[in-house]
């Protein structure tokens, strides 16, 4: 498969610092600076506490009191204001990466071929879009930086521990050795919990999209309980899983309490037997716990710090497969730019699957010369819909080639291809916000003037003339607000706008009743006019004029030419148009 992604080891720290993280390093470096700053201030209130208990309060020396005063101040001072600079310069720049991040991840899902996004639900790329990169805020926000931070500050903490009393120093290492064991074998176990987090969330936020979009069908068949009972299925899976990670850090945490717990009673214990034997001060001791306060808590803190890195990693390995899927322009040699159209398409033995060894169209071959219409007509399913997006370059052939002006489809470059092409759904999509907005689409430079020739040849401006804030209407998600006829005429507006070289309509008058049929009959008669266009069509009434018809079924050309010929020869086509003339 061409979107199936590139073989690829799991993101690691290393390939997180090469990509993210070495590019900014100039901030980071900053970071890494105001933390130490930070930690060495943080090194003063223990510090001046021996002094205060084994200097001053002996000597009871008033002046070196207010000296040290103002030095702990001072430092506190300190502590304050590297704080804020580093959440200020590190957490915005992590946000401003978060956003970078997620305008390259959907530029990158909008390269992929149409066959991805038939096999995807559009909420699981929203959350993988807006969720999976959230992570990275961990690894250049303060998160990183306070790992490293603390990593230092427990390395100070340790030469000065080892320093006041090496045996101290030695017995505390016992529990937060088989603390370190513990954290360690708990982000191995949490980081797939995390991983697969991110597809349940997608999974959940996919079906809710779902159910939000077709909210009048489930009204409609009074299906609430039914949706109700699959969300929660859904969001239940997501609290087992939540669930996981949380009895995982909850062991953690509880170890970590336990044990370091365990380590001050013993440096009670052994603290308390050098001070009556004389070997230890009042003041050291105080200083040697407050030290080691400076020691564990960075590394308590590395054991959170360590779960926002595992669940950082574990959305940039979904983020990463979708970033190694190959986009449609590269797939096959696209090397060929067309600088102008005229509108030749050729269908030379054409085959397509869907899947492996299932064919849904069989060796069709058909010409349309510049300028002509061409109309499909057959059965559903027969493969009407499959050629129309053959011809657009949804799909790629399995089989044969489909050419325009005489060069491969499969070779041409998408972007210079499809700045010629217009297409007119039967479900027209048309984005929240105004009709005008809509209708400028494809061009939004347009003028004034061009504006109001694409409305009146759509005849839009029928109902809009009706409408207080005419086209600056507002249609409400999908067009909600407008009936399925006047979607329609927006779309083939839209269309007319964009002054395209060769035009797909697909059921552009099915949506229809008679009188706006009538009226978009002629607009598209104006829209067809010298460019190449391909119809589907049911209304067979609305395709007399082609200049070529496909009667399509099963896939294969069973009958082709003109309406005049094909009613002559009374066959497949003559039983259709008789059978709807009935009607």
């Amino acid at each position: 498969m061409t979107n199936a992604p590139k073989t690829k080891n799991k993101v690691t720290i290393i390939s997180a610092f090469k990509t993210i993280i070495w590019p900014r390093r100039k901030l980071i470096f900053l970071g890494l600076i105001l933390i130490v700053i930070s930690r060495l201030s943080s090194l003063v209130l223990p510090w001046k506490s021996k002094a205060l208990l084994d200097e001053i309060i002996p000597t009871k020396d008033i002046p070196a009191l207010y000296d040290l005063l103002w030095l702990v101040g001072f430092a506190l001072l300190v502590q304050a204001i590297t704080s804020f600079l580093l959440t200020r310069i590190l957490s915005v720049q992590a946000q401003f990466l978060i956003s970078e991040l997620r305008a390259q991840v959907q530029k990158k899902v909008l390269s992929l071929p149409i066959s991805f996004f038939d096999n995807t639900k559009s909420g699981a790329l929203v959350s993988r879009i807006m969720s999976d990169v959230e992570g990275v805020r961990n690894l250049i926000g303060t998160g990183l930086v306070q790992l490293v931070g603390g990593t230092i500050t427990a390395v100070i903490s340790l030469v000065l521990l080892i320093k006041i009393n090496a045996l101290m120093t030695l017995f505390v290492f016992l529990p937060v050795g088989i603390f370190g064991y513990v954290a360690l074998r708990a982000f191995k176990y949490i980081r797939p919990i995390f991983r697969n987090r991110g597809k349940i969330n997608a999974e959940v936020k996919g079906r809710l999209t779902e159910t939000l979009a077709g909210v009048r069908v489930i009204k409609g068949f009074g299906a609430e309980d039914q949706e109700n009972k699959i969300f929660k299925a859904g969001v239940d899976k997501l609290f087992q899983n939540v669930k996981k990670s949380l009895t995982a850090t909850a062991i953690m945490t509880s170890s970590s309490t336990f044990l370091l717990g365990l380590a001050s009673v013993g440096i009670m214990g052994i603290g308390g037997y050098f001070m009556i034997s004389g070997e230890m001060t009042t003041g050291e001791f105080l200083f040697f716990t407050l030290l080691l306060g400076f020691m564990i808590a960075p590394i308590v803190q590395m054991s959170n710090i360590g779960s926002q890195l595992t669940e950082a990693l574990a959305g940039l390995d979904r983020t990463e497969e979708l970033m190694n899927l190959t986009p449609e322009e590269l797939v096959g040699d696209r090397s060929i730019v067309l600088d102008n159209l005229k509108g030749n398409l050729v269908f030379d033995n054409v085959s397509f699957s869907y899947e492996d060894s299932k064919e849904v169209i069989h060796s069709i071959s058909f010409e349309a010369k510049a300028g002509s219409t061409i109309a499909l007509v057959g059965s559903s399913g027969s493969g009407k819909s499959t050629i129309a997006g053959l011809s657009a370059t949804f799909l790629t052939p399995s089989s044969g080639t489909v050419s325009i002006d005489g060069y491969d489809l499969s070779k041409v470059k998408l972007s210079s291809f499809r700045k010629h092409l217009g297409v007119v759904l039967q479900d027209e999509f048309l984005f929240e916000g105004t009709i005008r907005d809509n209708i400028l689409f494809p061009r939004p430079d347009a003028t004034e003037a061009q504006l109001q020739e694409a409305v009146t040849a759509g005849y839009v401006n029928e109902f809009t003339d009706r409408f207080d804030e005419g086209l600056d209407t507002l249609i409400g998600e999908r067009g909600v607000k407008l009936s399925g006829g006047q979607r329609q005429r927006i779309a083939i507006a839209r269309a007319i706008l964009a002054n395209p070289k060769m035009i797909i309509l697909d059921e552009a008058t099915s949506n229809l009743d008679t009188e706006s049929e009538a009226l978009i009959q002629k607009s598209l008669a104006k829209l067809v006019k010298d460019r190449t266009t391909i119809i589907i069509a049911h209304r067979l009434s609305t395709i007399k004029k082609a200049d070529q018809i496909l009667v399509i079924e099963a896939g294969k050309i069973v009958e082709r030419g003109t309406h005049k010929s094909l009613i002559e020869e009374e066959g497949r086509y003559f039983e259709l148009y008789t059978y709807q003339a009935k009607i």
